[in-house]
């Protein structure tokens, strides 16, 4: 928002206040100015001159001979180039001596043998921005109005003797997105009086009531809380005056017309937006509602939009003629041929505003006002000072009465506040009187209750506070930060430490980044299809929706890691990045209810991803593509390093989203209790074709009972210096029989001599029987402290076996 001091001025007293010291004021009271603009880039000695004629210059087709009059008596003679130049025009006029931008300083010069004394400027050359200026005045010099007065310094007459003043407002202070709001803040600031306009000052209405030209309905009233015309008849469309047209460019908006300049003005003073209709053209009815399928609607900027059922129209009742709180349409334009026009205003609601903008790629001064929801107290107001311009400025005659839609009564909110609280949490020792009087700065009623606490009206236009706490920030920034005191800390000291899922976490990165994995992260948002995927750790829960997606395809939170794992997968095969060792830490998050009443729960996870081929391989033997038993080698390495060594079993499974052979459930078993932790396996073959993936393997482990059960102790024993014995068997058991249900059997069984157990091979064919398979199973025997004989190891062998036989009905491979 742009702030014109000069404009400010009208409302608070600037004197003995400079613009950059207000600046460095506000700043300080919490709105950043980013910049302070001086309008007059330079320019000194120029005046307004009239041209009494204009002859061809004698020697030069192009150049003109101007006599100009500027007020000192003698007529100046200045040779111009400018085509629009001419006789009977009141012109900027820089005299010999004057300055223009970039030191240019004007002097006496020939042209073609013919004495200039001066020259005729344009809007360029006097520093202003001409994409600024109506059309019709961006090519050649700058012809002022006829009623500016000879002499008259042009820095006056244009509104460079102005510095103005660029507020960067974060989205909460959008009361400061007008002159008043600032103007607000600055009394508030400065603790000086405001002086507001009376938006119907010598407002004068006809006896033809406005109702009997216009009616008004709103089919959404959800999203059009209020809405109320005006019918304006007889306007005469001109040029605004030279001063609102200053202040508009100031703010950075170009003139058009009095009728739209008038709009924006005072859109621009109330915060409010407005906009006005050719009253021919919309058939004595405004109907405020929704898009129809298929309707399309021509914008002022002549571009055609395709409208959404979720777009917010204003139409005649049977064709949109505006899209609401965006921008009007070609079709109810005000142009110079109008006569009677309808002035609206109303109060949309922000979202579906900022929607539609967004949707169209269309933001407007209007749209940046109504998506951070405008003052409703101002519908009205605003409605009365514009029709108050426009009768002064356009001629027009206001029909009597407003029609509307649910005609508004606006409250200010009444937050209770604890001085006691209030100078607990600022550290101050602030006073009832001195709490008031900053409250009467900021133009908020207070009064006292009982026991300490204060009673605040907060205004309809501060919208951001509906706290106690946001009056004990009001406070503190007008009490001014600077002024508030500094304590020593107090209280027992601890050092810094990771927390146990922080160590944990930090482990785990590393662990796998030195085995040559690499690190994802991807966003917490996704499609709601893409929660059905992969939802074993979050079963039958739902999805948590967001209230505000910045896109259908990130609507909702992820229920789990893997389909952002598996986007990144085809990122990098789209780039011949086949090989892919990927990994995520992050969190997953769900709920037990269909609609949110309390808070949705948020579990990490780690999620792992494998595809291609293996890496390490030698350069003279053919590489190999990763399988299940890579995915599952990498997380028993995990296992084994946070110290859940033989604590986790995987069970055959067919979770959901992997390939129904060759997946698992991880469970860890402490305290005679199996806990779920996870899945490991291949994706499911039709979700490879859909992503056109080869084979690729996934993991998800939760990490809360990894944290949970992770014994962190450093253990240290000693090597023995006694050697080992190692015993190859070969079992056939059922086909459907998991290894890792033999090696538990085997080592709960292998008792102190038995230091490992690991199969080797599997094998199946029609000699061992159907539905038959041989498992070999590598065991390794040892004592710490002696050589063992052949009798200890027989028998502990001879037990395992016949424990596998009696608990398996596994048979001895012959």
């Amino acid at each position: 928002m742009k702030v014109s001091t000069e404009w400010l001025s009208d409302y608070i007293s600037l004197d003995q206040v400079t613009a950059e010291e207000l600046a460095e004021r506000i700043t300080r009271a919490g709105i950043e100015i980013d910049a302070v603009e001086n309008r007059n880039k330079g320019v000194t000695g120029v005046v307004v001159g009239y041209v009494k004629s204009k002859e061809k210059h004698p020697d030069a087709d192009k150049l003109n001979v101007c006599v100009v009059d500027v007020g000192q008596g003698e007529d100046l003679q200045i040779v111009c180039g400018a085509k629009n130049v001419d006789a009977g025009q009141k012109v900027p006029v820089a005299v010999i001596g004057a300055v223009l931008p970039g030191d240019f300083r004007i002097k006496k010069a020939k042209l073609r043998g013919v004495e200039s004394q001066g020259m005729i400027c344009s809007a360029k050359e006097l520093g202003m921005n001409d994409k600024l200026l109506p059309k019709e005045q961006q090519e050649g010099i700058l012809v002022l109005p006829a009623d500016a007065e000879l002499g008259t310094p042009i820095e006056k007459l244009l509104g460079l003797d102005d510095k103005v003043l660029e507020f960067d407002l974060t989205p909460n202070r959008s009361d400061c997105l007008s002159m008043l709001g600032a103007a607000y803040e600055v009394s508030a600031i400065l603790g000086r009086d405001i002086k507001l306009p009376d938006p119907e000052q010598n407002l004068i209405e006809t006896a033809d009531p406005a109702a009997a030209h216009l009616s008004v309905s709103v089919a959404a009233p959800e999203l059009c809380t209020h809405y109320a015309a005006r019918v304006i008849t007889g306007v005469s469309i001109g040029a605004s005056p030279l001063w609102m047209q200053n202040r508009l460019m100031a703010a950075g908006i170009r003139p058009i017309n009095n009728i739209v300049d008038i709009t924006n003005y005072v859109m621009l003073e109330y915060g409010q937006p407005l906009h006005a209709f050719d009253a021919a053209k919309l058939n004595g009815r405004i109907e405020v509602r929704l898009a129809r399928s298929g309707e399309t609607l021509v914008t002022l900027d002549d571009q055609e939009r395709k409208l959404e059922p979720h777009m917010l129209l204003i139409t005649d009742g049977e064709k949109p003629v505006a899209l609401a709180g965006v921008m009007g349409g070609a079709n109810s334009e005000v142009t110079a041929d109008t006569v009677d026009i309808v002035l609206e205003s109303a109060k949309f609601d922000g979202g579906t505003v900022r929607k539609t903008s967004r949707q169209l790629g269309l933001r407007s001064e209007a749209s940046l006002r109504f998506e951070k929801e405008v003052d409703p107290g101002a519908v009205i107001p605003a409605l009365n000072r514009a029709a108050v311009l426009i009768q002064r400025y356009a001629g027009g005659a206001v029909q009597k009465g407003i029609v509307q839609f649910n005609e508004a009564r606006t409250t200010p909110r009444i937050i209770t506040l604890s001085l006691e609280k209030l100078n607990r949490y600022l550290g101050t020792d602030l006073s009832t009187l001195e709490v008031k009087t900053l409250f009467s700065r900021l133009h908020f009623p207070c009064g006292d209750k009982e026991h300490g606490l204060l009673e605040v009206q907060v205004p309809t236009r501060r919208g951001d506070i509906t706290l106690d706490v946001d009056l004990i920030e009001e406070v503190a920034r007008l009490y001014g930060y600077d002024n508030i005191p500094t304590t020593a800390i107090e209280g027992p000291t601890t050092p810094g430490a990771l927390t146990p899922a922080q160590a944990l976490r930090r482990s785990l990165r590393s662990l796998l980044v030195h085995g040559g994995w690499q690190e994802v992260i991807s966003y917490s948002f996704i499609h709601p299809d893409r929660t059905k995927q992969y939802s074993a750790l979050t079963a039958g829960s739902h999805p948590v929706a967001l209230a505000m997606p910045m896109s259908e395809d990130r609507s909702v939170l992820r229920t789990s890691i893997i389909p952002q794992l598996l986007d990144a997968s085809v990122y990098n095969m789209n780039r011949k990045q086949e090989d892919l060792a990927l990994f995520e830490i992050g969190s997953v998050f769900f709920s037990a209810e269909q609609t949110l009443t309390r808070q949705p729960q948020e579990i990490p996870v780690l999620g792992l991803l494998l595809t291609g081929k293996r890496r390490g391989q030698q350069w003279n033997v053919a590489a190999e593509s990763v399988d299940f038993f890579d995915i599952k080698g990498a997380l028993e390495t995990l296992f084994d390093y946070v110290g859940l060594e033989g604590k986790v079993r995987y069970t055959a499974d067919s979770p959901a989203g992997y390939h129904p052979g060759r997946s698992a459930s991880v469970y860890l078993e402490t305290g005679g209790q199996s806990e779920l932790i996870g899945t490991v396996g291949q994706v499911h073959p039709e979700l490879q074709q859909q992503y056109d993936l080869k084979d690729t393997y996934v993991a998800e482990i939760a990490l809360e009972p990894v944290i949970r059960h992770r014994n962190s102790a450093i253990r240290y024993q000693e090597l023995t210096r006694f050697p080992s014995v190692e015993r190859d068997i070969a079992v056939v058991v059922d086909e459907a029989m998991e290894a890792g249900e033999l090696l538990r059997v085997i080592r709960d069984n292998g008792g102190e001599l038995l230091t490992q157990a690991r199969v080797f091979d599997v094998f199946t064919g029609s000699k061992l029987g159907e539905g038959k398979k041989s498992i070999a199973i590598a065991l390794l025997y040892r004592h710490r402290e002696r050589t063992l004989t052949d009798e200890e190891i027989n028998e502990t062998h001879s037990r395992i076996v016949a424990a596998l036989e009696q608990t398996f009905g596994a048979e001895l491979r012959k």
